[in-house]
C-alpha cells in the first residue's frame, strides 16, 4: 500500500493472514489537491471502500476508483459519504483518488476505509471439519457482533468529529459577533459622552461680553 506523504493523520493497517486486508485512515485534503491511495489486488477477490468528509466547505469530494487497464469501477462527484462494493476483475494496482479540485480555499478532512478480500474467521472454526460446538458457535458470534460495534463506533466518532468541529467553528463566529458588538457599544457610548460634554461645556454669553 502505497500513501502519499504528508497527507496522512492516523493509518491504521490490519493485515489477517494473506487473504483479507483492511486499511483504516484520516487525511487532510488541501484545497485545489488530488490524493491518490494505492492497492494491489488480486483477481476475481472482492473488495469494499467506504468514505465520509468529516469537515471542510461543504462536506463534499470527489471520488474515482481505477482499476490497473484504466477502467473507472466508481465515479462519483461532490459527495458527503458513500460506501460501493467491487470484485477485481484483473489482477494489479487499483487506485482511489479523492479530490478536491474544486474548492480554491476550502481544506476537508475525509476519512476513508478499504477492505480487501473476505474477513477471517476465528482461528481453528475456518477449516472445522465437524459440526461447530456449542461454544464454538457462541465465540463465532461474539466475533461477528464485536465487529459490528467497532463499524458503529467508527460512525459515532465521524459524527462526533463533524459535530465538533461545527460547534467550534460556532463558537468562533459568536465570539467575533461579540467582540464586534462590544466594540460598537463602547464607541456609542463614547460619543454619548462627548455630546452631553458639549452640552454642558461653558460658553460665553451675551450678557458677559456686555
Amino acid at each position: 500500500m502505497y500513501i502519499a506523504p504528508l497527507v496522512t493523520i492516523v493509518l491504521v493497517t490490519l493485515i489477517s493472514g494473506i487473504f483479507s486486508k483492511s486499511v483504516e485512515l484520516t487525511f487532510e485534503l488541501p484545497d485545489s489537491a488530488v490524493e491518490c491511495f494505492y492497492q494491489e489486488i488480486e483477481q476475481n477477490t472482492s473488495a469494499s471502500l467506504e468514505y465520509q468528509v468529516i469537515t471542510g466547505g461543504q462536506y463534499d469530494v470527489d471520488v474515482k476508483v481505477e482499476g490497473p487497464n484504466k477502467q473507472i469501477i466508481y465515479q462519483q462527484q461532490k459527495m458527503q459519504y458513500d460506501s460501493h462494493q467491487f470484485t477485481a476483475q484483473h489482477t494489479g494496482v487499483y487506485k482511489v483518488c479523492f479530490s478536491n479540485e474544486f474548492s480554491t480555499f476550502s481544506h476537508k478532512l475525509v476519512y476513508m476505509e478499504l477492505n480487501v478480500g473476505p474477513e477471517q474467521p476465528l482461528p481453528g472454526i475456518g477449516e472445522h471439519a465437524t459440526v461447530l460446538t456449542q461454544l464454538e458457535t457462541s465465540a463465532d458470534e461474539i466475533h461477528s457482533a464485536l465487529n459490528r460495534i467497532i463499524d458503529h463506533q467508527t460512525h459515532h466518532r465521524l459524527r462526533e468529529a463533524q459535530g465538533r468541529k461545527a460547534a467550534e467553528y460556532l463558537n468562533e463566529r459568536v465570539f467575533w459577533w461579540s467582540m464586534c458588538e462590544t466594540v460598537a457599544i463602547v464607541c456609542v457610548a463614547f460619543a454619548q459622552v462627548m455630546v452631553l460634554k458639549n452640552f454642558f461645556s461653558d460658553r460665553p454669553t451675551l450678557y458677559n461680553k456686555m
